[in-house]
């Protein structure tokens, strides 16, 4: 059998990790943007976009953050690991905080930068 001409197979899986994949902050986001993502009685304030593996670590990050600060579950989705937290500004940054570090001491995550716009 001739190794040079053989076709090699690669099968890849996706392992998720335990992972902040995305932590945002949008100050004070445009009132236009509340009703385009279900918040029809907002009209001001700011957002956070987290995105967490597994999954279900969402769950456990909405408590986080609703226990570190003053802010609102606006969408916790345990399957794709989505987390959107809606606030005042302060509150969201001490609630993202709050998230990304407990995740990361407490239960091993690898963080991600938390970013802002």
């Amino acid at each position: 059998m001739d190794l040079t001409t053989e076709k090699q197979r690669i099968i890849q899986e996706f392992v998720p990790g335990k992972q902040v994949t995305l932590a945002h902050i949008i100050a004070n986001a445009d009132a236009k943007l509340f009703p385009k993502i279900g918040l029809m009685d907002k009209t001001g304030g700011s957002v956070a976009v987290m995105t967490l593996t597994p999954g279900e670590a969402a769950i456990i990050g909405g408590d986080i953050a609703t226990k570190a600060a003053d802010v609102e579950l606006a969408y916790v989705d345990r399957f794709s690991g989505s987390l959107l937290i809606v606030g005042q500004l302060a509150d969201i940054e001490s609630a993202v905080h709050a998230v990304v570090d407990t995740l990361g001491t407490v239960l091993g995550f690898t963080p991600a930068p938390i970013t802002r716009t």
